[in-house]
């Protein structure tokens, strides 16, 4: 990924990406092609040495049966938005402005490794649940479902865990304009009615 200086995302940035509930799409090349899918994740820091995002396929699903070769690829995303150059205090000056895009993106490399067992899976769609269920009044708990419909939905689907290897992050948020096309892009944003990305524009200030 072509990351220029004033765009490095930070360790702090990259963490909280890791560390959020959100999904991933997973990208391997197999021996016929490449293989994609979007991938519900839960970071673990305590594997490796760089921790690792594990979550799981449908077993339908041949990605996980079609060896990887090489690196295996995660694309996480924060939110992204069109940004028009009509926000930019610098269109009145001087006009020399044209669009673009902002966002956040984790490029995260590793070794893909498949758990098929029971026991892994349990343990993984529960802390998944819990991730998502945490802000809830009234959080939805896997016990809540028949002990016999809950094996049978394991039995559908099979663990998989890239163990993280190296990580590339770029943050494109604005960082290269004058602070008076910042507060316009915000405010840009905020009307647009992208208050996630406005947010991420502001922290990176």
């Amino acid at each position: 990924m072509y990351i220029p200086a004033h765009f490095s995302a930070t360790p702090e940035t990259v963490q909280q990406l890791l560390a959020r509930p959100g999904a991933a799409n997973l990208v391997t090349m197999t021996a016929v092609g490449l293989l994609a899918t979007l991938v519900p994740f839960a970071y673990n820091p305590d594997i490796g040495d760089h921790g690792a995002l594990q979550g799981h396929l449908a077993r339908n699903n041949s990605q996980w049966s079609e060896p990887a070769i090489g690196e295996a690829l995660a694309i996480i995303q924060s939110a992204d938005a069109y940004v028009s150059p009509s926000w930019y205090a610098s269109k009145a000056e001087h006009g020399r402005v044209v669009p673009t895009w902002n966002y956040t993106t984790v490029h995260v490399y590793g070794r893909l490794v498949v758990h098929d067992h029971p026991e892994w899976l349990s343990s993984q769609v529960r802390r998944l649940t819990g991730l998502h269920e945490a802000d809830f009044s009234h959080p939805w708990s896997v016990d809540d479902a028949p002990e016999r419909f809950i094996a049978g939905q394991l039995r559908a689907i099979v663990g998989i865990e890239l163990v993280i290897t190296r990580i590339e992050a770029k943050a494109k948020l604005s960082q290269n304009r004058p602070a008076a096309d910042i507060d316009g892009v915000v405010a840009g944003l905020s009307g647009a009615g992208h208050a996630a990305a406005a947010a991420d524009v502001e922290r990176a200030r």
